[in-house]
């Protein structure tokens, strides 16, 4: 069973996200957009059946980003669909509801010699008492694994052991963020820190342990954990910075998800060195990255390299600073 919901919708809201749950489906970013609807509808008192003006209203009540306004609005869409469906309630009243114009997201984008300095910023970071060693040694390996073959951080932490195949040096990811499968030959140097790490692992980690990246006891990484040791590496080479909105246009700081970005950016940006089109380039690298469509490996091309990432925030401090 989900978290309860307080307002007169919130046992559908429970129904729903139990039935998307059992389907298969992820929920907490689908329930955390419907907690915000849930609020709004407590903060207005209403429990009666809600029209089109109810949702217009709270677009422009709700004081954040478009992005999670519109997340909000699609959350409450979807929601509405399987009321009617079900037959609870006899029209959705959101079908027809624009969304906000979005802010532009720039993310941060780690040049190679970056990704380099973070990396070796983190190997500082593990501890050596026998405590904590397999599982900051792991939690770096997360990171690596990020940084040199552009997984995500989900993806590392749910691999298992068998799921590394060492006579071929590759990985097998099993149903991620789109459902797909795949299997990833690992760079040189991503092989041979995996190499350096399986020892340890398997002479540290319980032999019932399942994960590949294996934490304490039987138990496989956290997220907060590798945040943690991520936040501190990008502090210690000094490259943290805080997050900037200038107008409609936000410039995101360096977060785990930026080494999947930054992996993608640097691969075409050294297709485009040796003189051949990155366009060639994308189909292998959608395969590599999981993407299920074409579209999202196209971004990239429009992502800017490291460089003039640093040369606009350079440029925005300055004109914040002011003469």
């Amino acid at each position: 069973m989900v978290s309860r919901f307080d307002s007169f919708l919130g046992p559908l809201m429970e129904e729903y996200l139990n039935y998307r749950g059992k389907l298969g489906y992820s929920i907490q970013g689908t329930k955390s957009h419907l907690r915000l609807f849930d609020r709004y509808l407590i903060e207005k008192g209403v429990r009666g059946k809600l029209q089109p003006l109810f949702f217009l209203e709270m677009r422009t009540a709700l004081k954040m980003e478009p992005r999670t306004v519109n997340l909000t609005i699609t959350a409450a869409r979807v929601f509405f669909q399987y009321l009617v469906r079900r037959e609870y309630y006899p029209d959705n009243p959101v079908k027809d509801i624009p969304y906000l114009a979005e802010w532009t997201s720039i993310p941060f984008i780690f040049s190679e010699n970056e990704t380099d300095y973070l990396l070796a910023g983190v190997i500082k970071r593990i501890r050596h008492k026998e405590k904590y060693f397999l599982k900051d040694f792991s939690q770096y390996m997360s990171i690596m694994l990020m940084a040199r073959c552009g997984l995500r951080i989900s993806e590392t932490r749910r691999l298992l052991r068998h799921q590394y195949r060492l006579d071929e040096k590759t990985l097998y990811i099993e149903k991620t963020k789109f459902k797909k499968d795949r299997l990833i030959p690992l760079p040189r140097q991503a092989g041979q820190e995996m190499d350096n790490y399986l020892p340890v692992r398997d002479a540290l980690a319980p032999a019932e342990n399942p994960f590949l990246l294996a934490g304490l006891d039987q138990r496989g990484l956290y997220n907060c954990g590798i945040l943690r040791m991520f936040r501190c590496a990008v502090r210690d080479i000094g490259l943290d910075q805080q997050r900037q909105r200038v107008a409609t246009m936000i410039i995101s700081p360096p977060i785990p998800h930026s080494l999947r970005h930054s992996f993608a950016v640097n691969i075409l940006k050294q297709v485009k060195e040796r003189g051949v089109s990155a366009q060639n380039a994308l189909p292998i690298l959608a395969v590599y990255m999981g993407h299920s469509e074409y579209k999202h490996t196209l971004k990239y091309l429009k992502l800017a390299d490291a460089e003039h990432h640093r040369q606009l925030t350079q440029f925005i401090a300055t004109k914040k600073a002011g003469p």
